[in-house]
């Protein structure tokens, strides 16, 4: 029994699984979005986050921590200066999985994992919605 053992194995040994969550960070940031398994995008989120946590305190200890993980310097550059001010007032939730479908050559579930941008985000509401351009109604003077 697994029992409190966390992640996912992904079928591979500990050092492997590591570098490929690290190539996997690193490709996520420097092109803003990936399509891969379901499980490898649940497992990297988390590991994307912390990166986004480290940019956003900025100090020298960060950055090194984040040159330690990051595959190229010049991706980590660019988390820590521009990335670091889109996500500045957001508090958590940087990273947005998207269900795509099932692969076609294994029938693997797929999905895109993509940076959310950094402006909040209004959520559509289904069903009748008030528009901006009628005129609001009149309230009765007595």
């Amino acid at each position: 029994m697994r029992h409190q053992k966390t992640g996912r194995k992904l079928g591979r040994n500990s050092s492997h699984r590591n570098a490929m969550f690290r190539n996997m960070v690193t490709s996520l940031f420097s092109h803003q979005q990936l399509e891969t398994t379901d499980a490898k995008a649940k497992e990297i989120r988390g590991l994307a986050e912390k990166m986004i946590t480290l940019a956003k305190r900025g100090d020298l200890h960060a950055r090194r921590q984040a040159l330690a993980y990051m595959q190229d310097k010049n991706v980590t550059h660019k988390l820590f200066d521009e990335l670091q001010e889109k996500y500045h007032d957001r508090q958590g939730g940087y990273v947005r999985i998207i269900k795509k479908g099932v692969r076609k050559g294994d029938g693997a579930p797929t999905s895109i994992i993509q940076l959310v941008h950094g402006e909040k985000e209004v959520k559509k509401v289904k069903g009748k919605a008030k528009s901006e351009n009628q005129p609001a109604k009149e309230a009765k003077s007595e």
